[in-house]
């Protein structure tokens, strides 16, 4: 029972700094999780609509690409949260004004209708939070790709879901037209939803280390 018990001196000590640490697990509870289901659900009802199974609006198609697209700016958010903990009190500047520039390329890339446009756009976007993410503040684990505690980062599974995110809303106008398009749609977001999953343990991990 007294892993359920705060302590009210230790609760004081909580810093603005930590509560914004905290921000980033509850954007992705409260709204990245919730939104994904919503999307599967009606990636399921637009491909029912597609084999003609189920005779539903014409509109769920599209709502399936809107919610992805929320998914994919929500983790975006969610990402730059989480290193503006590590960075803003070494590099606050250099992180406003390339987290601005990540959102700006993912508006860029969500306004675009050419798709080669589209992916040089979700790498811009990418390439921003990859930039933020390799400074010395933010906690990799390992940056060696064959090393165990590689898989094991939070910030490295995290990048990856990003770039699968990106790459899958960049692909989002073949997607209704290319059986190939679909299926990689498809393989793709099966990874992510291992990697949701991944993310959610680590991350309750990363708290519990750090001792919040």
């Amino acid at each position: 029972m007294r892993f359920f018990l705060a302590d009210p001196q230790a609760l004081q000590a909580v810093t603005s700094h930590d509560w914004l640490g905290l921000i980033h697990p509850v954007l992705i509870i409260l709204f990245v999780y919730p939104v994904v289901g919503a999307t599967i659900r009606l990636g399921i009802l637009a491909r029912e609509k597609r084999l003609k199974i189920n005779p539903i609006a014409d509109t769920v198609p599209v709502e399936h690409a809107q919610h992805g697209a929320w998914v994919t700016g929500g983790v975006l958010m969610a990402v730059l949260i989480g290193l503006s903990h590590s960075l803003w009190a070494t590099h606050p500047l250099g992180l406003l004004l390339t987290g601005s520039a990540v959102l700006f390329c993912f508006g860029r890339l969500l306004s675009s209708r050419i798709v080669w446009q589209r992916l040089l756009w979700a790498a811009a976007s990418g390439g921003g939070l990859l930039l933020l993410g390799l400074q010395p503040a933010v906690e990799r684990f390992s940056d060696v790709p064959w090393s165990p505690l590689f898989w094991q980062s939070h910030f490295w599974m995290g990048m990856l879901l990003t770039a699968l995110l990106l790459s899958s809303t960049a692909l989002q106008p073949l997607i209704g037209h290319s059986v190939q398009a679909r299926r990689i749609h498809i393989s793709s977001n099966l990874l992510v939803a291992l990697l949701l999953a991944m993310q959610a343990i680590s991350g309750t991990r990363n708290l519990l280390l750090s001792g919040f």
